[in-house]
Parts: C-alpha cells; structure tokens; sequence
C-alpha cells in the first residue's frame, strides 16, 4: 500500500504513475471517499469540542453549588452523536482504505514504459546457447527415464503436480542444497525454515490479500467455518489490521517471500541491524487461477513447485543498491548450474502488484527453444512494510517505513527443467554440472 498522504498531496501524480501500470485511477471516487472522512472528521472536532466546553460549565456550576443536571443531559445527548458519528467514520476509512489496498505499487522511474512483456527491455545475457548435433528433447521425454511420474502424481492429486523417484528426486534435492548453501555461505542470507500455512493476516502484509485470493489454496481445519460475506473477509484499517475473520483464515504459502517478509511485521528495527538477509527452502502452493491451458505440460507450470526465496529488509536508501546484488545472487547459482539465460527489466505493465522495479531472469530451455523466466527479483519500496507496520529507527530516532526486497534464488523445480534439456547428451545421459557434483555423490551423469 502507497502512502495515503502522498495520495492526497499529488493525486494527479499518482494516476499519472498508476496510468503507466495500465491501470486507471478514479480519482473522482477517491475524492467523494476523502470529503466523506473529512466531513465526518470535522463533525466529530465539532461536537468533542461541544461535550469539552459542556463538561467545562458542569464543573463551574457544581463549584458554584448551582443545579447541572440540564448540562449533564446536554453531555449526554452530544455523547449519543458522538458515538453515531464514530461509527460512521470507521466505516468512511474503512471504504477508503479497502479501495487503496487494492492499488498496486507505482512503478519507479526507471521502469521501461509498456503494457507487456514484448516491451521489457533485456540488460545482458550470459552463457552459450547450446548446439546439438541431434534433436533436443524436452524435459519430460529425459526426466520419464530418470523417475519422472506425472501418471502417479495424477491418480494422487490430479492435474498439475509431480512425483519424482530415485535419481530425479536426488537431483531435485541437490539443487536445492546447492542454492541455500550459495547464499547461506557466500551472500550473507541467513537460512530459514517456516511454516508453510499462514493466516490471513500474513498475506495481507505482503500483498496476496485480498487481491489475489483465488490463487490461494485455503486450509480448512476441522469443520468448514461459517461462510462470512465479502465485508466481514476484508482488511480493516489504513495501519494493516485485518478483520478478525481474515486473521481466523488459514492458508498454503504460494512463496516463502510470504512468512520471511512478515518477520519484520508490527516491529521497529535499529538502523544498526540493518540489512535483514533471509533465505528458505520450501515447497510453493498455487492455484493459477486464470492460467489453463497454458504450459500444462510436464513440470514449468505447477500447484506445488519448490523455490529458494531470497529476502532482504533494507534502509529506504539502500533499496535499489540491494536490488542489483539480489538479482547477482541469482545469477550466481544459474552460472554454478552452468545454464544460459537473461537479465530482463520488466515494463510497468508486466511487473507484480507489489513491485516498483522488478528483473526477471530467464533461462534458456532447449526443448522450447526460447528463454522461460526462471526467477523473479522485485524491490517492493515500502509497499509491503507499510501493510505491515514494518518499521526502523532512523539516525534521528524516529520510526521510519523499511524497504522490502524479495527473488527467486531460484526456482528449483524450472532449474531441474533447464539443467535436464541443456545438459542432455545424444546417448540419453545428462551431464551434471561441476558444482553440483558434490551434492550428487560426486557423479558425473545423471
């Protein structure tokens, strides 16, 4: 969430910005919500002042040993208004605050201009694209031999998730291994295990909610809860408090960006603990809504895939510095993997709700024939630490909104992907790269 006094000092700034994302800003309904909140504001001054200067004479005709009880009836009528008016005025910013939590993070300046992903703009490539002196296969037609189970994984769960036997799931787990101790030993992240179920209040924090509910599995426990109506199901102030229902809803984590940023919410951090690094393993829960039919074939689109998340917690004037490191800690692995692929800067219009600036890495995939993104890193300002409560004490002492930075570092699941078709050989065996030898009993093939 932006900052609601930024909104009210520049709207036409802000649509301006937002226009660039490809989303309108009607700032006429803005206006209608902010006169209603000011209006019922300075009715509300008005009366507390009546009930002062009332509760005043009560004071000064009891000392005077005169009769108040005409005033007290006053106080109390003024009382009954006051409470009326409260009532309306939580509800006046709450309309408010639900129609900003659904506005997503304006772009930085230097965010290409574009709708989407034919205007992002590529920055640099590393590695060779490999040439075979046969016809690459994809990744499925390679990982059925090395224990690749889509058929088992249909029967268990349906459509989209995979079941990986012997040296397959051995590879998926070296991989992994392979990236936490990249970034836990060499770039500093601190490595982390968390829940994978969180409650609502959580992924309000970091954006998910409530935007982007149908692309969560919830977690019923125990019996089905009630069903609420969309009101009660909403976030409830301008600080980032959720309506206790949202708190009661528990659900799978579609990234662990979720629970690490969220490890800074409701506190204030010393300047001097600052960078916060935070890195994890763990499985990845979607429900793509809105995405059949698209890369429905083997393991590239997934409900349940495993990701290295990389996060940081920053000082605001650091943000875009750590930015660039993050996306060279990704980097980092796909060249210890030995796998080609691209630095892409994202346009406005194809970045994440909560991003200013985001890069995409891509990798190349022969079996494809062209670069998948393979990681995604977004410096989110102070988007996500504002629904948060997320805070620093500056030089001055004063508590100040932190930057909040996350990336893939990377996929495991699209690493095992591009490391089968780029290291694939004309007799059916893969190459494991050198740095993953180690982690895989010091093989050279798969």
């Amino acid at each position: 969430m932006f900052d609601p006094a930024q909104l009210r000092k520049a709207p036409e700034e802000l649509r301006r910005r937002l226009e660039r994302r490809g989303m309108g800003l009607d700032l006429p309904h803005y206006h209608a919500l902010e006169s209603r909140r000011k209006e019922l504001q300075v009715q509300t001054e008005k009366l507390q002042a009546r009930r002062n200067e009332l509760s005043r004479n009560i004071g000064n005709r009891m000392g005077a040993g005169e009769d108040a009880a005409q005033l007290r009836a006053q106080v109390a009528a003024v009382g009954v208004e006051l409470d009326a008016l409260r009532h309306q005025n939580e509800e006046a910013q709450l309309a408010l605050t639900r129609w900003l939590e659904r506005l997503p993070n304006p772009p930085h300046d230097s965010v290409p201009e574009g709708h989407d992903s034919a205007s992002n703009v590529e920055i640099r490539r590393w590695g060779e694209i490999p040439q075979f002196g046969f016809e690459p296969r994809d990744h499925v037609a390679i990982g059925n031999a090395f224990g690749l189970d889509l058929e088992t994984a249909a029967t268990l769960s349906g459509s989209r998730f995979m079941v990986l036997r012997g040296p397959l799931a051995r590879l998926h787990r070296a991989i992994a291994a392979l990236m936490l101790d990249t970034h836990g030993e060499e770039h500093g992240y601190q490595e982390c295990y968390t829940p994978y179920i969180v409650n609502g209040t959580t992924l309000f924090g970091t954006g998910q909610l409530p935007r982007f509910e149908e692309d969560l599995f919830e977690v019923l426990a125990g019996a089905r809860p009630p069903q609420r109506s969309p009101a009660e199901l909403q976030p409830g102030t301008a600080q980032g408090e959720p309506a206790a229902s949202l708190r009661e809803r528990l659900f799978l984590i579609p990234t662990s960006e979720v629970s690490l940023t969220n490890f800074v919410a409701g506190r204030i951090l010393e300047e001097a603990h600052l960078p916060v690094r935070l890195t994890a393993h763990t499985p990845c829960f979607r429900s793509e809504a809105g995405s059949h039919g698209r890369d429905t074939r083997g393991l590239i689109r997934q409900h349940q895939f495993d990701k290295v998340e990389l996060v940081q917690v920053v000082h605001p004037q650091r943000s875009y510095a750590a930015l660039e490191e993050m996306v060279g800690h990704a980097e980092a692995v796909l060249q210890k993997l030995e796998l080609p692929y691209r630095v892409m800067l994202l346009c406005a219009g194809d970045m994440g709700f909560g991003a200013a600036k985001t890069y995409d890495l891509e990798v190349w995939l022969p079996g494809q024939g062209t670069y998948r993104e393979i990681s995604s890193c977004s410096n989110c300002e102070s988007f996500q630490a504002r629904r948060m409560m997320a805070r620093f004490r500056n030089a001055e002492g004063k508590p100040e909104l932190l930057h909040t930075l996350n990336g893939s570092g990377v996929a495991v699941g699209r690493a095992l992907v591009a490391l089968l078709e780029v290291h694939q050989q004309a007799d059916g065996r893969v190459r494991i790269p050198v740095a993953l030898r180690p982690y895989m009993g010091c093989r050279e093939w798969l």
